[in-house]
């Protein structure tokens, strides 16, 4: 293959990346949003399309191995290549944990709520802004924006303790709320595991433009993991 329908394809590759991309952002847009206004229907709606965003996986995992296996890259390439399909692996699990709210939310089902949902937002929008620059630190081939993802995961780790303590305390007050607390833990978990996994994309753009892996991924390649962080399968 010309050098030319090479780039062709890995810039049609990065486009297809970026859709999954958005793809994600949106279904937990949509799943916060679903459980603040209680939408059962519109929950019902993240946990179907997310069907869809396993076959972007899919698709896109194909097509690198594809180009791996038939253009045998080296170097700057082959990085780019592995680093799109971890990334896919990442964004489709981020699909799940916003898969996984929706859920949440269809369990909660018309119950009254615990409380007036204010930690739990802010721990999206910093989750999904997170995300949002690790993608565009791919594209701009951005380290510097990639660092600081990283170091912005300590503000949805505080906030994520901050809403433990707090449905600590509504249960340890009230044992008739454990059940709706322990749905909120819930969601507060699966949007820091989100947040740990758009880390785990920026690690990997750092990866792609300097070659060098962080201790944490280095870790996990001797170990034989793909990903330092454990997966959850709800």
């Amino acid at each position: 293959m010309p050098r030319t329908d090479f780039d062709k394809d890995l810039r049609l590759l990065q486009d297809e990346l970026l859709q999954l991309g958005g793809m994600v952002e949106k279904a937990i847009e949509r799943a916060v949003d679903a459980l603040k206004r209680r939408d059962l229907r519109a929950a019902e709606e993240v946990v179907e399309d997310d069907d869809i965003i396993d076959q972007k996986r899919f698709d896109l995992e194909e097509r690198c191995i594809d180009l791996i296996a038939t253009q045998q890259p080296l170097a700057g390439d082959l990085r780019i290549l592995i680093t799109t399909l971890h990334m896919s692996v990442e964004l489709e699990r981020i699909g799940d944990y916003a898969e996984g709210i929706a859920k949440i939310c269809i369990l909660m089902g018309n119950e009254p709520p615990l409380k007036p949902l204010i930690d739990i937002p802010r721990m999206a929008e910093k989750a999904n802004d997170m995300l949002r620059r690790s993608l565009d630190a791919f594209v701009n081939r951005d380290v510097i924006a990639a660092n600081v993802v990283c170091s912005d995961d300590d503000e949805v780790d505080a906030l994520y303790d901050q809403v433990y303590r707090e449905l600590l305390t509504y249960m340890m007050a009230d044992p008739g709320a454990i059940r709706r607390a322990t749905y909120l833990l819930w969601v507060a978990h699966d949007l820091e595991r989100i947040a740990d996994r758009t880390t785990n994309i920026a690690e990997r753009v750092i990866y792609m433009v300097t070659g060098k892996l962080s201790d944490a991924d280095r870790e996990a390649v001797t170990s034989g993991i793909v990903t330092h962080n454990p997966t959850r399968t709800d």
